[in-house]
């Protein structure tokens, strides 16, 4: 059956526990497996509400670290309580986000709808309508089939098909790219050269090991993919943005992979799948962006040094 996937605006924390409460009762009314992730203070105010119940409290804030991350943590609860059904109080973390990282969020909400589509599930994914942007509510009705706001409990006039959603985000990427950027020509399968050239700037940058390796293994498979879908000249760019090292591979040809713009965010069911490779790209980086226009396909990761939620 179909997802159950519902924003509500809400405003305070007594607001807050009036319809969550309720809806995570209703959870275990049903037997289906509840969980409860929000932030302070409302998780401390749910468990002081339910906390001799049976359901899982988790914090937002360490829950919410990347979207593809949290995209397979869902999948894990939803894979780990079968064939029990997931009843869900959804906060996701809006602060602390640039303008990239906030387009990345506002996406994942979308995703939602396909990724658990089929699920059976129930998400009620809450707004502090005090303290939240205007843009990140008003999205949310865009992205949330349902809502449940002052004045409106049913079907969100807003909503948009993810498909349509995303197509809208891609048409919002800019893919500026700063004159010093260091570049390596891509012009011969043996990928070698490449994985050099990125393992050593990334070093120099200060990232960790595993964040390094993670990097080389994420631009070496985009370069492959380019390699193999792309028309030459085939190209990377490297450069720093603060605290940030920035990888780009472009070529000349349309090459954008997979049916649409889901691709490479929703998880595949298998490595032969059409996403695979860029789905594991966006597990291994901070964030992946892909831009496919007249001018060349270009896909851009991000990898910050610094120890934040992404």
């Amino acid at each position: 059956m179909a997802l159950e996937h519902k924003a509500f605006m809400y405003s305070g924390t007594d607001d807050f526990l009036s319809v969550t409460v309720p809806f995570l009762t209703s959870g275990l009314d049903r037997g289906q497996a509840v969980v409860a992730v929000a932030r302070e203070p409302n998780l401390s105010a749910l468990r002081d509400v339910l906390g001799e119940k049976e359901i899982l409290f988790v914090d937002s804030l360490g829950f919410y670290l990347h979207p593809v991350h949290t995209l397979r943590d869902y999948q894990t609860i939803m894979r780990d309580n079968a064939p029990r059904k997931v009843c869900a109080v959804a906060e996701p973390v809006w602060d602390g986000l640039d303008e990239r990282q906030t387009l990345e969020w506002i996406r994942y909400e979308s995703l939602i709808n396909v990724v658990f589509g089929d699920s059976d599930a129930r998400a009620l994914c809450t707004y502090d309508t005090v303290s939240l942007p205007p843009r990140v509510l008003s999205e949310a009705r865009r992205t949330h089939p349902l809502l449940l706001a002052p004045g409106h409990d049913g079907a969100s006039d807003d909503y948009l098909d993810p498909v349509a959603f995303g197509s809208r985000c891609d048409r919002g990427l800019r893919f500026d790219r700063p004159g010093d950027a260091e570049y390596l020509p891509i012009d011969g399968a043996d990928l070698h050269v490449l994985r050099t050239f990125v393992g050593e700037r990334a070093h120099r940058h200060g990232l960790t090991v595993q964040a390094a390796q993670n990097l080389v293994t994420a631009v070496n498979e985009i370069a492959a993919n380019a390699l193999q879908h792309g028309t030459p000249p085939i190209g990377l760019w490297v450069w720093q943005d603060g605290d940030e090292l920035v990888c780009e591979v472009g070529d000349h040809g349309f090459w954008r992979p997979g049916p649409g713009p889901l691709t490479g965010y929703v998880p595949p069911e298998s490595a032969l799948q059409s996403g695979f490779g860029l789905w594991t790209v966006r597990l291994l980086v901070d964030l992946m962006e892909l831009r496919a226009g007249w001018d060349g396909t270009f896909v851009r990761v991000h990898c910050s040094t610094l120890g934040v939620r992404r």
